[in-house]
């Protein structure tokens, strides 16, 4: 990396994400990156004292670079700054030294919009993001897997990706685990893999709806407990997830509503915005049918008259409960749709 900055080249960069453990991780390797093959005590500045003067971080930034020929300063938890404070950061961004880098990282707190916006409007600039959806946890995955030290083959990289779920901040933690145990270049099996994988990481919550909508019970009741257990959610929440799929349910159970826009609009869903849920509450109702889809909210009535004391029953076993008796609501649907049987409460088609 020379020292002036090509054309195009960002001077600045700003790690966003929800995650602190994988913006760490990227702010690592954005580092690593920007020093190159420089000793990092004379290149690297990291500021991360608590009673931080941003400040001192423009006047590191305008200092030009000492027996190197670049300097890199990092910010981290810029989140604790408020708009104001960060402006003295907006205002270096404007004429920046070509010799400097700057790398300022998400965390502490929420980053002000005002600030994120115009940090995008600087020049030379680059905002990365490390936020994942769950839409592309398995690019992400893949990715990472295929730049490691060493290899899993199909089975064992795919029990990884099931494994984490959306914890995926381990994954660099355990990929230098089993570096560490098998070395470098390994190829490493499922069986190799399986003693390191620790405990199930949280799944998001339509992995729940969409076993409990194919009737799947052990799978339903495998994704509750990583939920509650990994994922760290309240009986209450799970209770509200689950009340407001068969809500929407309920909101397009009606013969009017024989479209995939018609459901949509039924929902509420703004137009330009994707109508793959109103799909798939469309299919639910047309398979539960009026009286499933009651049954269904009874049960979830009942569960929350558990989960609020009004049942002896231990929190973990009226979701239990709930989540086997929606399973049964759904399989006996998919068995009578199968036979040729219309579900009770309407026509045959």
């Amino acid at each position: 990396m020379s020292a002036g900055a090509s054309e195009g080249e960002p001077l600045a960069f700003l790690v966003t994400g929800e995650n602190p453990a994988l913006v760490s991780e990227e702010v690592t390797r954005l580092v690593s990156e920007l020093a190159g093959g420089a000793d990092r005590s004379l290149v690297v500045e990291d500021f991360s004292d608590e009673d931080l003067d941003l400040g001192a971080v423009v006047d590191a930034c305008r200092t030009p670079p000492f027996l190197s020929d670049r300097r890199v300063v990092v910010v981290r938890d810029a989140g604790r700054f408020g708009a104001d404070q960060l402006q003295v950061l907006v205002g270096y961004l404007q004429v920046q030294l070509p010799t400097t880098r700057l790398v300022v990282a998400a965390g502490g707190g929420q980053l002000p919009a005002r600030f994120v916006s115009a940090f995008g409007r600087s020049p030379a600039t680059r905002t990365v993001p490390t936020d994942v959806s769950a839409r592309e946890a398995h690019g992400w995955v893949a990715e990472r897997l295929s730049r490691a030290g060493l290899k899993l083959d199909r089975d064992a990289a795919a029990l990884v990706e099931e494994h984490l779920g959306e914890d995926l901040s381990r994954l660099s933690t355990l990929l230098g685990v089993l570096e560490a145990a098998y070395g470098s270049g390994a190829q490493v099996s499922r069986e190799q893999l399986e003693p390191y994988l620790g405990d199930p990481g949280g799944v998001p919550p339509w992995d729940l709806t969409d076993a409990i909508d194919r009737g799947d019970s052990e799978q339903a009741l495998r994704v509750l407990h990583r939920l509650s257990d990994a994922g760290g959610r309240h009986p209450l929440v799970i209770l509200a997830i689950l009340h407001r799929h068969f809500s929407s349910i309920l909101q397009v159970q009606s013969p009017s509503i024989t479209s995939e826009v018609e459901a949509a609009a039924a929902l509420g869903i703004q137009k330009g915005r994707s109508t793959f849920p109103a799909k798939k509450a469309l299919d639910a109702a047309r398979r539960l049918g009026p009286r499933g889809t009651g049954d269904a909210i009874i049960a979830l009535s009942d569960s929350e008259l558990a989960l609020k004391g009004k049942l002896d029953w231990e929190p973990a076993l009226a979701l239990e409960v709930l989540v086997a008796r929606l399973c049964r609501l759904s399989r006996s649907a998919r068995g009578a749709r199968g036979a040729g049987v219309a579900p009770r409460g309407r026509g045959r088609r």
